[in-house]
């Protein structure tokens, strides 16, 4: 009995993310950067370049081709997010975009340091909090809302937004938006962060743990 589509449980959540992207993309100037992006593909048959709409300039950065690496692109950067960070990428990029990339980096915290540090201001985040062990190049780690609060926080930049999807039967992302300079961000992000209770809202029928238990009781019979 096939239960869930193949691919299922991370599309819808990617889908999601993408959608919550949207929002916000149209909003951001300057100089843009996807950070380990790889292709820059959004899975759904767009780039993340086009979802920028005000920019100035677009770069990728990749690290080793084992690992979803270079691609021999324009406008692509060698980046180690577990390295020093060269000094002309100090402050490079208006906004710095990283999509599912933390959980495949054992030294998670040194890597989003090199985030913020890349960033003049903003940096987009998305990670997984419920979601299948993947990859075969290492899946490490999980993060819930609050740690990526408190992440954005240690590294000096106020979360501007924080959500996270609900689809059942799929992987649970957290997209959150951060930023250096709050009072530029006062009028399209008038109310402060703050963070429902989550496990009042991913425990329900709505997650993963749920919905393969449902599925475990009807393949019992029960």
């Amino acid at each position: 009995m096939k239960l869930i589509e193949s691919g299922r449980i991370s599309a819808l959540a990617r889908r999601w993310s993408n959608l919550e992207l949207r929002k916000f993309a149209a909003w951001f100037t300057g100089d843009i950067a996807n950070v380990s992006g790889w292709k820059d593909e959004d899975k759904s048959g767009a780039r993340y370049a086009d979802y920028f709409t005000q920019k100035s300039s677009y770069t990728i950065t990749n690290y080793k081709s084992s690992a979803r690496g270079m691609q021999g692109v324009a406008n692509e950067v060698f980046v180690d997010l577990e390295a020093p960070l060269e000094p002309g990428l100090v402050d490079r990029f208006d906004v710095v975009f990283n999509h599912t990339v933390l959980e495949h980096i054992y030294e998670f915290q040194t890597a989003f340091r090199q985030l913020c540090a890349m960033s003049r201001d903003i940096v987009i985040l998305v990670v997984p909090w419920l979601q299948p062990y993947h990859s075969d190049y290492g899946d490490y780690w999980r993060f819930s809302p609050l740690a990526v609060k408190r992440m954005f926080e240690a590294n000096g930049l106020t979360p501007l937004y924080l959500s996270f999807n609900e689809d059942a039967f799929a992987s649970v992302y957290v997209f959150a938006i951060g930023t250096k300079h709050p009072a530029r961000w006062q009028a399209r992000f008038p109310e402060p962060i703050s963070i429902e209770n989550g496990s009042r809202r991913v425990a329900g029928q709505r997650s993963i743990v749920q919905g393969v238990r449902g599925a475990l009781r009807v393949m019992r019979g029960k």
